[in-house]
Order: structure tokens, then C-alpha cells, then sequence
């Protein structure tokens, strides 16, 4: 089957959107889990309906838009090898698509988190949940980086600042939630 020569740059157009609108509900939804779980420490008054609300938007969020944007990206990643099958062959895309296969994993897990967030029966502290919710952004950053380099993935002194920055960025975020959190306590104390 030969398909017209834009189909490849349709499919790879629509896939680039669709990768976009899932990694912006993959980062927004465990944030909002993080946010979720921690109405626990409001007033008791307080608690369920900051709970209701949370539990709206991660429906909505996971239903209207994060999943949504994963079968997009998903229909058109198929549609791309489907144009262009002898990347099939090659190993990039095999890390590629191992990768990608570990984001969805993420992302049904995501799903069962919701479920039990919902339920009341989720176990995950904020913190454990900030450390969650950094998993998408290294798995975004290795999948762009074999998409560009493909074959000549590097492996010298610029990668180890790629990946040391992308660390160094990760443990900022989790230094600034426990300052902020710390500060907050101290603050309650007075």
C-alpha cells in the first residue's frame, strides 16, 4: 500500500499535537493528584469539597483531554511506521518504543492512582507523588533526544549536562516543595 506523499507529514503533525496534549495532562494530572491528597491537612470543614473539586478535574482532565491526546499520538506514531516501516528495523526506534511503551504504563498507573484517590484508599504521600510526577519529563527528554539523534544517540560530555541539568531541575523542584512546605509550618507556629 503506497500512501500520498503529505500523508507522512499529517501523521507526523497530528502525532507532534498529540504528544503535546498528553505530556501536558501526564505533568497537570499528578499535580493534581499532589494537590488531592494533600486536603488532608486542610480543615476538616474543608477537606471534601476541595476533594470533590479535585476528583472533577482529574476526570476531566484524564477523560477530555490526557487520553485523548495519548490515542492520538499513539494512532499517528503507527501511521508514521506505517509510512516509513524500515524504522522498524533500526534501534533507536526500538528504545524509542520501549520508552513509549513505559509512558503508557505510566499513564494506565496514573488511572489507578485516580481510581484510588477517588476511593479514599490511595497511600502516596505528596511527597512520593512529586517524585512521580518528574517520571514523564526524563521519559520526554530521553524520547525527543532518540528521535533527534536517532542512531548517533551521544554519549559524551553535552549529554551528561543534558542529564545533569534535567536531574539538577528535578531535585530543585522537590528542594523548593519541602522549603515551601517547611516554611509553612514554621509560619502555622507563630
Amino acid at each position: 500500500m503506497t500512501l500520498p506523499p503529505e500523508a507522512y507529514l499529517w501523521f507526523k503533525t497530528l502525532h507532534i499535537v498529540g504528544v503535546v496534549v498528553w505530556f501536558a495532562g501526564l505533568f497537570y494530572l499528578v499535580r493534581l493528584f499532589i494537590y488531592h491528597v494533600e486536603t488532608a491537612e486542610l480543615e476538616p470543614s474543608l477537606q471534601q469539597p476541595f476533594r470533590d473539586q479535585y476528583t472533577l478535574m482529574e476526570k476531566r482532565l484524564a477523560n477530555i483531554i490526557t487520553t485523548p491526546g495519548m490515542v492520538v499520538a499513539v494512532t499517528m506514531a503507527i501511521g508514521l511506521l506505517v509510512a516509513q516501516p524500515s524504522w522498524l528495523q533500526q534501534t533507536w526506534m526500538h528504545a524509542k518504543l520501549a520508552f513509549v511503551a513505559a509512558l503508557l504504563g505510566y499513564h494506565f498507573f496514573c488511572y489507578r492512582l485516580m481510581g484510588q484517590l477517588h476511593a479514599g484508599s490511595c497511600q502516596w504521600s505528596g511527597k512520593q507523588l512529586r517524585a512521580l510526577n518528574e517520571l514523564p519529563t526524563l521519559l520526554l527528554v530521553i524520547v525527543v533526544m532518540l528521535v533527534v539523534f536517532k542512531s548517533q544517540f551521544p554519549t559524551g560530555a553535552a549529554t551528561w549536562f543534558i542529564v545533569a541539568l534535567v536531574v539538577f531541575m528535578a531535585g530543585s523542584i522537590q528542594f523548593y516543595a519541602r522549603w515551601r512546605r517547611l516554611r509553612a509550618e514554621a509560619a502555622s507556629e507563630l
